[in-house]
Order: C-alpha cells, then sequence, then structure tokens
C-alpha cells in the first residue's frame, strides 16, 4: 500500500453500468473484457500514449454496493476523436492509495484484491478508482496488476 498523488488524465474505451449485488459486477465486467478483446478495441482506440490497459470504476451513484460506471480503455492525449460505440471520459487529479496485486489472473486474483479493498478502514472519494495492465500484466499466469483507490 502507498499513497500517492496522480495526475490528471483521459481515456477512450468502452463502458458498462453495473453494481456489484449478486456478482453482477463480475459478470458484466468479464463480458466487458470479452468484448474490448473480441473486438480489439485496444487497436481502434485512438491517440493512445500507449498499449496500457485501465480498467476504471467511476461515476459511483454511493459507495461499492450501489451502482457505477466501468470504463475499458487507454489513457489517450486527446478526447477530439472517439470512435462511435465507445466513450471519452477525462479524470481530474488527485489522491490515491496504490495497491500491487501478483499472480494467476485466472484464480480471482483481481476479485480477492477487491474483496480485501471493501473491507479495509479506506476514507475512499468515490470519483474513480482504476487497474493498470501494462506490461507486468502480459503473463496471466504470473501477473503483476497495480490498483489505484481515490481516497478523501
Amino acid at each position: 500500500m502507498e499513497k500517492m498523488n496522480v495526475s490528471p488524465f483521459m481515456v477512450i474505451g468502452i463502458e458498462v453500468r453495473t453494481s456489484n449485488t449478486n456478482g453482477q459486477g463480475v459478470k458484466d465486467i468479464g463480458n466487458l473484457w470479452n468484448r474490448f478483446l473480441g473486438d480489439d478495441i485496444l487497436s481502434r482506440i485512438p491517440n493512445k500514449i500507449d498499449n496500457t490497459v485501465y480498467c476504471l470504476y467511476t461515476e459511483y451513484e454511493g459507495d461499492h454496493t450501489q451502482q457505477y460506471t466501468t470504463v475499458l480503455g487507454c489513457k489517450v492525449e486527446n478526447l477530439e476523436t472517439i470512435p462511435e460505440g465507445m466513450v471519452g471520459k477525462s479524470f481530474e487529479s488527485g489522491s490515491y492509495t496504490k495497491f500491487t496485486t501478483r499472480g494467476n489472473l485466472s484464480e480471482n486474483l483481481i476479485a480477492n484484491e477487491w474483496f480485501k479493498i471493501w473491507n479495509m478502514d479506506l476514507d475512499r472519494s468515490y470519483t474513480v478508482d482504476f487497474e493498470v495492465f501494462g506490461e507486468k500484466a502480459h503473463n496471466p499466469k504470473d501477473a503483476e496488476i497495480d490498483i489505484f483507490i481515490g481516497i478523501k
């Protein structure tokens, strides 16, 4: 766990509105990933800064037990061109707590880390939280994922 500030950034990608009730978020986000990979969304995102994939959680109706939007995409230089079927979002700078999890992605690696985070006493802002899938995430059996939780 490490506290840090994150500069403003913009993302283009695809989104879904979901909640964590009855495992709906896991299902919806899994489907979003399938669409992202199956439709080769990564190659269709204009003005990418790099190929790092971000999974963002934003537009919370309250806390993590209520509805929120998940965006799967990449950081971009600008939001001037947003392809049909995609969304562009900009996020303000903020304070974050960074968590890093390592292991096999097929063994609920990320979900297990989120269960720990939900049970921690963090002063969360519920503006945007995100996971970073960089080069260290390329090997699904031995991935390293950073999770950033917005704090007040």
